[in-house]
């Protein structure tokens, strides 16, 4: 059987992961496996060497990272090139989950993985630093850099949206900013996919690829939906403004158009996400289901 161990405990795409696999993953996280401390990368094995190490941990905090930058680099850099080093001894297949935020989003078309990188802030400049030290310390890793990133459970733009709509009847969202929206349920079949091809006879190229959902919106056009979905199911539907990012200042700034071209995954595992629509309807309507239950 498949062993897979996915660092990242709770979070939204590692719960996904043994949603989907209960049989073959295994999660770690805090406080047995800690990115912020080396030493606990020692025991990562002691129950058995995986055929595949999922690294789905990391620091997400974006506007947090820009005050905490030494931390967010052990989160995203240190701990994926100790990972990769754990891997390269024993022999472990390893993926490693990235981001759109490597890019500046000044293209004005979706990104491939040959496009120059430059981050706009301290998170996406410490996620590169984690993929460049993985590429060094492992070449045949996997790269997987994902976007927008939502799921039923956990903190996530959808939920937020929802949870805002429960207390106000008007929200402003920025409508200048573009990018994929990917469902972590369909983002954990994708990287199974390519967890089982990367341990198959004659397994593609280790490397970056681009793994989002299929096609593009904004986050207005992303919220309109989620009350589109939310509406009919008796959830409350405020007056949603489009604003300009200049309205919403942050202490990080996003890259304007992050939009990704999956291809590359389409062509080499044979991987495609499904567009977006339909998988936030059904994301909405089991967060529905499950708030009127409880």
């Amino acid at each position: 059987m498949t062993r897979l161990l996915v660092t990242g405990g709770t979070g939204q795409l590692a719960t996904a992961l043994a949603k989907a696999a209960p049989e073959t993953v295994r999660l770690v996280g805090r406080p047995v496996f800690d990115l912020d401390r080396l030493e606990t990368y020692r025991t990562l094995f002691a129950d058995g060497v995986p055929d595949v190490l999922i690294n789905a941990a990391a620091w997400t905090a974006v506007d947090a990272a820009e005050a905490s930058p030494a931390a967010a680099g052990r989160a995203n850099a240190e701990g994926p090139n100790a990972l990769a080093a754990l891997c390269n001894r024993h022999g472990t297949r390893f993926i490693h989950i990235s981001t759109d935020y490597v890019f500046d989003g000044a293209k004005g078309a979706p990104y491939v993985e040959t496009d120059p990188t430059c981050p706009t802030g301290v998170y996406g400049a410490t996620k590169l630093e984690g993929e460049e030290a993985v590429m060094t310390e492992l070449p045949d890793a996997v790269i997987l850099r994902t976007a927008w990133v939502y799921a039923e459970s956990g903190r996530n733009f959808v939920r937020t949206m929802l949870g805002a709509a429960r207390k106000t009847d008007r929200l402003r969202v920025v409508a200048d900013q573009v990018g994929c929206p990917t469902n972590a349920d369909d983002l954990a079949h994708a990287v199974l996919a390519v967890a089982r091809r990367m341990i198959a006879p004659a397994p593609p190229a280790g490397g970056i690829y681009h793994c989002a959902g299929s096609g593009e919106t904004s986050w207005y056009e992303f919220a309109r939906a989620i009350f589109a979905s939310a509406g009919p199911l008796g959830w409350p539907v405020p007056e949603v403004q489009p604003i300009a990012t200049a309205d919403w200042p942050t202490p990080a700034r996003r890259p304007a158009d992050s939009r990704l071209d999956c291809g590359k995954l389409a062509a080499t595992f044979g991987v495609r996400l499904p567009q977006w629509q339909p998988s936030l309807q059904r994301a909405v309507a089991a967060i529905c289901a499950a708030e009127a239950v409880a």
